[in-house]
């Protein structure tokens, strides 16, 4: 079992005991730094949903209004004229076969992977490096497109994925310490919609059953979500 310093210890013990607000428990975060730089404050959440069974994965994408604060790094896997469209864009290495055998020999010093549709022909073979990494370009998070400039600037301004895990749990990052409370607020309240939108119809009963926000070095704080 991790042990914690004492000032995480300190923070902890101050910390809400029963669920807060969202606003609440981000003035708790921001008044209570656990870290000298700026955190990542992350929402995580545990949803009623079965994660043996393949018809109730949870998977999706969420524009944040104010942004992740995050510096992402994209890469795109194209050839021709894509290829140079997605270089314009900004993505910071852009290639085919040559880019496929960098990732193959374990290069993953990026945050999102976006494919042409052709290309994904040969991707998929890097499915044992991308995988467990959840990077592997996937239709249904627009990251395999044929519209590859618009897909990095969404990938760099704020779009970040959202995957349910083994234990039914999912956390998606949503901001800076340094963001006021309302941006962070607004961008947690996008996370939850597009978390519901993405409900399995065949999950019973409350979708998402606990919600908690945190700082990177930071304590977790529950936060009342109304289904």
């Amino acid at each position: 079992m991790a042990k914690h310093g004492k000032k995480y210890r300190s923070i902890k013990a101050k910390a809400p005991a029963a669920p807060v607000s969202i606003e609440e428990a981000l003035d708790f975060i921001k008044s209570n730094p656990a870290a000298k730089f700026d955190e990542t404050i992350e929402v995580a959440m545990r949803l009623g949903s079965d994660p043996a069974k393949s018809d109730q994965a949870v998977r999706g994408t969420v524009s944040l209004p104010n942004g992740s604060g995050k510096n992402m790094r994209v890469i795109v896997f194209a050839a021709g004229a894509q290829a140079e469209v997605a270089k314009a864009a900004g993505a910071e290495a852009v290639g085919f076969e040559d880019l496929i055998e960098k990732v193959k020999s374990g290069w993953t010093e990026f945050d999102v992977a976006i494919s042409t549709t052709d290309a994904m022909k040969e991707v998929r073979k890097l499915g044992r490096v991308l995988g467990p990494r959840g990077l592997m370009p996937n239709p249904k998070t627009g990251t395999v497109t044929d519209d590859v400039g618009p897909a990095v600037v969404a990938a760099k301004g704020g779009k970040v994925e959202f995957r349910m895990d083994r234990t039914g749990n999912l956390a998606v990052l949503c901001g800076k310490r340094s963001f006021e409370t309302a941006k962070l607020a607004e961008n947690i309240q996008a996370i939850i919609e597009a978390v519901r939108a993405e409900k399995p119809s065949s999950a019973k009963g409350q979708f998402i059953r606990s919600c908690t926000l945190s700082s990177t070095m930071g304590v977790g704080v529950k936060v009342v979500i109304k289904e």
